[in-house]
């Protein structure tokens, strides 16, 4: 089992990025709960963000792929909008310890 981070490190509505043994992941909370991605956009196969853990769109809602401006819901990943419509981000399952740690789920 592998710590990513630890529960505080990712605020609410907030991401972050991680190098894990799996790749650099996409960490981000929304509603008290926690979702990882790879940091890979499914279109051009390139990193997400413009700048260090700029993930999301202004409003905070939605997962922005920098290059062209595709959006991906939060919860799972899915392309609403953009190029790669109807592709999703890959998801990464994660486990909350009681300890506060963000783990790569086995």
């Amino acid at each position: 089992m592998h710590l990513i981070c630890q529960t505080e490190d990712v605020p609410e509505r907030e991401a972050r990025g991680f190098e894990t043994p799996v790749g650099e992941l996409i960490v981000t909370q929304r509603d008290g709960s926690f979702y990882a991605y790879k940091n890979i956009c499914p279109h051009l196969q390139v990193s997400l963000e413009y700048m260090e853990d700029q993930f999301l769109d202004m409003d905070k809602e939605y997962i922005i792929c920098s290059t062209h401006g595709a959006l991906f819901n939060v919860e799972d990943g899915e392309c609403i909008w953009g190029p790669c419509q109807g592709d999703a981000l890959t998801k990464v399952d994660l486990e909350i310890h009681s300890d506060g740690g963000i783990y790569l789920k086995d």
